[in-house]
């Protein structure tokens, strides 16, 4: 039920205005009561993908087509294409999900950026990691969530380091190589960016908190409305979507302020996850998913704020690993508390939750909570009030271990 938890307010949001159908790589469940028709077909096989979209093609008169999810991309942009439907450039979103030609073409185009180097072995990431100098960071070239990312200090963390991306690596589509990169030292943030016909509106700016080093983990985000950060971070999300030839969709842009300047991670060429686009439309009353569909359609989308304030959330991870045994809110807090917007729990009980090196941030996720209020402090110190009246338990690896010694 992830998908629920965290796109259902997109499906929800595009279906009040739109006609929807689906292609899903299993039959709808919790998506039917949006849903006119559906196709049944792996989105990452094109001939299977494209042949559903014929299929739905000649039964409804399709006026666009779009996707949410960050391995998609491609598929449905070649898709569009060939239904003659309005896209941005299959090369750009193919440039977008490969890490490594997103920093050549802003290396081109003057884009503030971190040094890169692209590499398929260990010995070829020491080498890059002694010229660019350490800190680095490893990562998958193509990639999401944070997922095989890892800061690396010195030379004797790096071959630990290296596998640990590169299994990660190993799992991608486009591009199965490891970046090595420079460490950019600062607080890091998002744009998230409406592109329409080629020009750009940036509507908000999310900060992050990022932790759980060596990972990089993104434990809560905040988006307020009046954040005095717009003007700076505007500009170079703006010319970072320019360079890679974005022209149609929105965009979640990431980047870090090394003293005070924004410089790239990089562009994700579809709504944010972690429920950011939600975030969006409490803070500014802009609906990111309906500015989607309508750009998929060709038309102009209403950019239109029509609320000032600001909507945060935490994200909901265990101490440890281990099997989830409980999770709650108190009641009564939540029962009292009308700026909590709402508590999501993805795992149940009994469920594994693997914390990294051996699992993935978002496998190991126990859920989210999302506050509102008329500031980014407020509405922060609101989400960890709410933190604190949560409730999960987790046995811990070691003691299931020796649970099961002395059942045997």
């Amino acid at each position: 039920m992830e998908a629920q938890a965290y796109r259902g307010y997109c499906l929800e949001n595009v279906a009040a205005h739109y006609d929807i159908v689906l292609i899903s790589g299993a039959e709808p469940t919790w998506e039917r009561e949006f849903l006119l028709d559906w196709e049944v077909a792996d989105p990452t096989d094109q001939a299977a993908l494209s042949a559903a979209g014929r299929a739905l093609a000649e039964r409804h008169p399709l006026a666009g087509v779009m996707t949410w999810t960050e391995w998609y991309l491609v598929p449905v942009a070649r898709l569009a294409r060939q239904l003659g439907l309005a896209t941005t450039a299959p090369e750009a979103v193919q440039g977008c999900r490969n890490k490594a030609t997103s920093r050549m073409q802003f290396a081109r185009h003057g884009v503030p950026s971190a040094a890169s180097v692209s590499v398929d072995s260990e010995a070829e990431a020491a080498e890059a990691a002694q010229r660019i100098g350490y800190p680095v960071v490893l990562k998958p070239a193509s990639h999401a969530a944070s997922i095989g990312v890892i800061r690396v200090n010195d030379r004797d963390e790096l071959p630990a380091a290296y596998a640990f991306a590169a299994q990660a690596a190993d799992r991608g589509t486009e591009n199965r190589r490891v970046l090595v990169e420079e460490y950019l030292d600062g607080p890091e943030v998002s744009v998230e960016c409406v592109t329409y016909q080629g020009q750009t509106t940036v509507v908000a700016v999310t900060r992050k908190t990022v932790g759980m080093p060596p990972y990089f983990e993104e434990l809560a985000h905040v988006v307020d409305a009046s954040d005095p950060l717009l003007a700076t971070v505007a500009p170079v999300a703006v010319a970072a979507l320019d360079a890679l030839g974005v022209t149609d969709g929105v965009s979640h842009v990431e980047m870090r302020l090394v003293d005070g300047r924004p410089r790239l991670i990089e562009v994700n060429a579809r709504i944010a996850g972690d429920m950011i686009g939600h975030l969006v439309q409490l803070a500014t009353g802009v609906d990111l998913a309906r500015a989607a569909a309508d750009i998929a359609c060709g038309r102009a989308p209403d950019l239109t704020p029509t609320r000032r304030q600001a909507a945060a959330i935490r994200l909901i991870y265990p101490a440890y690993s281990g099997t989830l045994t409980a999770r709650r809110i108190d009641a009564d807090f939540a029962a009292g508390a009308d700026w909590l917007e709402r508590v999501r729990f993805q795992r149940q009980g009994g469920d594994r939750l693997v914390l990294p090196p051996d699992g993935d941030m978002f496998s190991a996720r126990v859920g989210f909570l999302i506050t509102t209020g008329p500031t980014a402090a407020i509405a922060q110190a609101r989400a960890q009030e709410a933190y604190r009246n949560i409730d999960v338990q987790v046995t811990p690896v070691h003691q299931e271990a020796a649970g099961a010694g002395r059942a045997a």
